[in-house]
Parts: structure tokens; C-alpha cells; sequence
């Protein structure tokens, strides 16, 4: 008789290796991380606040009504989309020009330019859920940190600003 013992080929090594990877694949994707932190109660409230600042539009004051009406806004975090949080609040800011005197007096006053060149000047005050990571906040998968650019996108807008504040937990 024929000695039938059987022997592993490279494609049978190949084969295994693609399960081992595609099971943890499934056991650390960021879908069932994110669903292990919500069943684990780990997900807290985390507050967002989003400056935009000079982004030319004809009429910014529509723009932030229509954010405020909505009450959402999607997200776009490092290129990678978030999904949609609420919107909390959405302050105005007001530009200034500061002018320095010989004597030494420093004057600051609203920025006239304002009226005939509109931009949007606005801090977003946005709530989701999060959880606190080894390097900070976790926000939508991400690590989010003071002064990272994040894209703000309405229905009928798409700007680009940068996380002025951060506060995980209840507000």
C-alpha cells in the first residue's frame, strides 16, 4: 500500500493565512469596535467645537440658519466619512482689525470688509458620542484633537474648519 499521508501545499498555507486575516479583520474593524463600546457603555458624550473661518459665501447668515435648522451636520474626519451629528449651536464670530498708534495705544474695532466681502466666521458647537482613546478622544473612529482640520457638510454646504475645543462626558 501507498503511504497516503497528507501534506500541506503552499496553497493550502495560502488559504489558512487569508482566513486568519479575514477573521481578525471582522474581530477589530471599527463597526464592531464601535459597537463593543456602545454595548460595554464606554461611548460618552463628546462636545465639538468647530471654527470655520473665512469661507467666501453670498449670504452667510442662510448658510448658518440652514446649519441651525437642520440640526445636523455630516462629517468628514482626515479624509474618512463620520456620518451625521447634531448641531448644538451655531455662534457667529465677528472679525476685528487691531491697529497699533505711535504712542503705543493698541485699538481694535469690527472689520468693515465684513459687509461688502462675506465669509462665513463661525464656531459650530457639534455633540455626538465618543470614548476616551490612548491619545485622546475618539470621535467617529478617529483620534480627534485640538486644531485638526474636519469638514463640516449641510445640505447645501461644504466647509472645512478646525476643532477649537473638545470636551468628553456629559455637558
Amino acid at each position: 500500500m501507498a503511504d497516503r499521508s497528507r501534506r500541506l501545499s503552499p496553497l493550502d498555507l495560502g488559504a489558512g493565512a487569508a482566513v486568519l486575516l479575514a477573521a481578525a479583520g471582522v474581530i477589530w474593524s471599527p463597526k464592531l469596535s464601535g459597537a463593543v463600546a456602545r454595548a460595554t457603555g464606554k461611548l460618552q458624550p463628546v462636545t465639538v467645537l468647530v471654527d470655520v473661518r473665512g469661507v467666501p459665501v453670498a449670504d452667510p447668515a442662510v448658510v448658518l440658519d440652514a446649519a441651525r435648522r437642520s440640526g445636523r451636520v455630516s462629517l468628514v474626519i482626515r479624509n474618512q466619512p463620520h456620518g451625521s451629528v447634531a448641531v448644538k449651536q451655531v455662534i457667529p464670530l465677528q472679525r476685528k482689525l487691531s491697529a497699533v498708534f505711535a504712542d503705543g495705544r493698541v485699538v481694535s474695532a469690527p472689520d468693515p470688509n465684513q459687509l461688502q466681502f462675506a465669509t462665513i466666521d463661525a464656531r459650530f458647537v457639534l455633540q455626538g458620542e465618543g470614548r476616551k482613546g490612548a491619545d485622546g478622544v475618539v470621535f467617529g473612529n478617529q483620534n480627534l484633537k485640538i486644531g485638526a482640520p474636519i469638514e463640516l457638510e449641510g445640505t447645501n454646504f461644504r466647509v472645512i474648519g478646525s476643532v477649537t475645543g473638545l470636551k468628553l462626558g456629559a455637558t
